[in-house]
């Protein structure tokens, strides 16, 4: 006889932002919080690891001394019901950085590696999410068939509260905007 796999009683039910701050570092790991209910995402890839660090890389060398670019940071971006995403890479305010909850007024560019299995949530769900939250910059990275990713880069339109497709770049990245940056994605 097979031995029955039972679900923890805290995945049927909504969790507070009290009781998500309560958790720890470890308990926080792997997961999303969409209100209130908890979703576990599977480790990402040796490939997705890699694009998100060399982007945050990137990034974090382009800020200067106002910004950082980190991997694996919450964003609350609501209390109730709470909703915590966990962006690839995010670009906040470097004055923030002992702040937390970290929250949307202290994020610049949030930035989503797309993987099997996370298309529409990060295409579709995610850039709703983070434009309603007000967050002015939202990169999607894709795989590509040549194996040199795709980034789309997106600008909040205030009026409508959505992204704005700015622009598509493979191999060299070179912005101006949220500030000047370049990042070589045929080193991946």
């Amino acid at each position: 006889m097979a031995a029955e796999m039972v679900a923890p009683a805290w995945m049927h039910e909504q969790i507070t932002a009290e009781e998500y701050d309560s958790w720890s570092e470890e308990q926080c790991a792997g997961i999303e919080i969409v209100d209130g209910m908890v979703v576990v995402s599977p480790s990402p890839s040796k490939r997705h690891n890699r694009v998100a660090r060399i982007v945050a890389n990137a990034l974090d060398a382009a800020a200067g001394d106002d910004w950082n670019a980190d991997t694996d940071i919450d964003v609350r971006l609501q209390d109730v019901p709470l909703t915590n995403r966990r962006p690839d890479v995010v670009v906040y305010r470097a004055d923030t950085i002992d702040v937390t909850p970290t929250r949307p007024e202290h994020v610049l560019l949030v930035v989503e590696v797309v993987s099997p299995g996370s298309e529409t949530t990060d295409r579709i769900v995610k850039a709703d999410q983070y434009a309603k939250a007000g967050i002015a910059f939202y990169w999607r990275i894709e795989q590509a068939a040549t194996g040199v990713p795709l980034i789309y880069v997106y600008l909040l339109d205030p009026a409508t509260r959505a992204y704005r497709n700015e622009d598509v770049f493979t191999g060299m990245v070179k912005v101006s905007a949220p500030f000047p940056a370049e990042i070589d994605l045929g080193q991946i």
